[in-house]
């Protein structure tokens, strides 16, 4: 049985290392070479802990080892690849995939002037008296000659719809076919049968036009290039009355050979060139730029390229980026330090209220006072932005401010330094429960004799505090303080939900607020950016956010002593 049992486990770390292995050929082929790396030195990892006797300890480690490479070190890498680009709205694709796009698409084609038109008639197969979405395309050629459309290949599919499908015409003598006075009335294809349903020319079918348009035209032949006999590609296309046309259309774009200036010399390369002007399209900054009739740059589309230290340079050069970015940073550091000391303060004294054993009840008030902790934080946001802070009927404005004491309400989210203050008393609610328990554990450890010798020596309760409860007390303290001052300068989720980082700051580029953090004004620029969504930015913004973070909380630890602390 133990043998059965050691068998299974081979076979299973067989089939994991093959499926991973696949999987991360996969990813490299679609272009997720971070991912696929990150796949492939995991798959290592853990086969060099289960085979190496000596790394058997680390065995029990591959479940946080896998979450730490996937969750963590993946989108390091990924956010460090991604702020040299310009990766944002406009920019999604890779380059291959623009061109592929540009030169198929039937977004970018267009009618020439010596295009011809083709009827056609509609057939579909009916599900008793409904038409359904099975068809077969009659068209008929300028000539008179006679073809049914084949089977619709895709081309290009995006999340399981067609984009772009093709079908050639294929001659009529190969399928059954039922005639009317002349007229083909119905096809018959693989016991199927097809019936007369719908035609442009034919004004006794005019009630069915609704539903081709809706069924048919629209959501599939306007994505199919058909390929007659003779090579020319027709399309769908309103004409002037309104129906659908069949006409012979031209791609826009086309590869050729073209002489261009790159680097300050002629070179000759294959390009993009537009069929109707003849003219080559610009390729500058990660996008294809097409002219006018005036001569003036057009943006067509633009491609994911690597643009280098240009989004950090941005931050400190560009005056309406750096401008907000600086009050940002001001506040934000404000913001983090007042937190933890208001927070500090408050939770220390009633710490020391709590800690005197004379009080009496103090369990039934540890219990109330740690009430702001213990209920969700996004609760409690929506509770004082919605109860307290509304401007119109929140309880601070309407019943206190404009009912006890006859003063106009504040604007506690449109004016600047309100909206701050606002934010202030949140935090400092939410997080003076977690100081005060803190503090009273500490407190809790001090020994008795320390106060006993003191008070023998004439000491002060000032002296006392200041001389032995302060210093000891922050000894234990103060390594929390840096890192509530660190979840502090990234609490993206009270800034979002209290103000969404508002009142905007005038005059900028960028979607900046005046309670806004670095976090939610990276937030802002990579998901919710008017003027669109600007990833690479974003990132360069969190690699300056670590390290911000990291320096302030190396300063912290030496300033506190706890590095010292821990080598003694």
């Amino acid at each position: 049985m133990k043998k059965f049992w050691k068998l299974m486990g081979w076979l299973s770390l067989a089939l994991f290392n093959a499926f991973s292995i696949w999987g991360a050929l996969f990813l490299f082929q679609k272009g997720f070479y971070e991912l696929s790396v990150t796949f492939f030195v995991l798959i290592v990892l853990i086969d060099y802990f289960i085979f190496n006797k000596n790394s058997y300890p680390f065995r029990y480690m591959i479940p946080a080892i896998i979450l730490l490479f996937i969750l963590v070190l993946y989108p390091i890498a990924f956010t460090i690849k991604t702020a040299f680009t310009n990766y944002g709205t406009g920019h999604i694709m890779t380059r291959q995939e623009v061109v592929d796009r540009l030169l198929t698409d039937p977004v970018f084609t267009y009618i020439p002037e010596n295009s011809k038109e083709y009827n056609y008639e509609v057939f579909v197969r009916f599900d008793g008296i409904n038409p359904t979405e099975d068809f077969k395309l009659l068209v008929i050629s300028q000539d008179g000659k006679e073809y049914i459309m084949g089977d619709i290949k895709s081309i290009r599919v995006q999340s399981g719809k067609m984009l772009l499908g093709e079908a050639e015409l294929k001659d009529i003598e190969g399928f059954d076919l039922i005639r009317e006075n002349g007229r083909i009335m119905a096809i018959l294809e693989n016991g199927k049968t097809y019936n007369y349903f719908y035609s442009p020319d034919d004004k006794d079918t005019a009630i069915n036009e609704t539903f081709f348009k809706s069924h048919i035209g629209f959501p599939l032949l306007s994505k199919v290039e058909i390929v007659d006999k003779e090579g020319n590609r027709l399309s769908m296309r309103f004409s002037e009355d309104g129906t659908l046309r069949l006409k012979t259309i031209r791609h826009l774009y086309r590869l050729a050979l073209a002489e261009v200036i790159e680097n300050g010399r002629n070179v000759v390369k294959t390009v993009l060139v537009n069929d109707m002007t003849n003219k080559p399209l610009l390729e500058e900054n990660g996008t294809f730029y097409d002219f006018d009739k005036n001569g003036e740059k057009v943006p067509i589309m633009g491609y994911i390229s690597y643009v280098g230290p240009e989004n950090f340079i941005q931050i400190f050069t560009n005056p309406t980026i750096s401008g907000p970015f600086l009050k940002i940073f001001l506040w934000n550091f404000t913001y983090a330090a007042l937190s933890v000391l208001f927070t500090f303060v408050i939770g220390l004294v009633f710490a020391l209220v709590l800690n005197n054993n004379t009080l009496g009840g103090r369990s039934v008030y540890r219990t109330l006072l740690i009430i702001p902790w213990a209920i969700p934080a996004f609760i409690s946001v929506l509770i004082w932005k919605n109860g307290f802070f509304n401007e119109t009927y929140g309880i601070i404005n309407k019943f206190i401010l404009n009912g006890l004491l006859n003063k106009e309400s504040i604007q506690w989210m449109t004016n600047p330094f309100w909206a701050k203050v606002a934010v202030l008393i949140v935090n400092t609610w939410l997080g003076f429960p977690y100081m005060m328990t803190v503090s009273l554990g500490a407190l809790q450890s001090i020994p008795d004799e320390l106060y006993e010798a003191a008070s023998i020596d004439g000491a002060s309760k000032s002296q006392r505090f200041w001389k032995i409860t302060f210093p000891l007390l922050m000894t234990t303290v103060a390594p929390l303080l840096v890192g509530s001052f660190a979840f502090n300068f990234n609490n993206f989720v009270n800034i979002y939900l209290l103000t969404g980082g508002g009142p905007a700051i005038p005059n900028t580029s960028t979607p900046a607020g005046a309670t806004d953090i670095l976090i939610s004004y990276t937030y802002k620029l990579a998901f919710e950016a008017g003027r669109g969504q600007d990833f690479g930015f974003a990132s360069a913004i969190s690699i300056l956010i670590f390290f911000i973070v990291a320096g302030i909380s190396f300063v912290n630890f030496r300033i506190s002593g706890s590095f010292e602390e821990v080598n003694r």
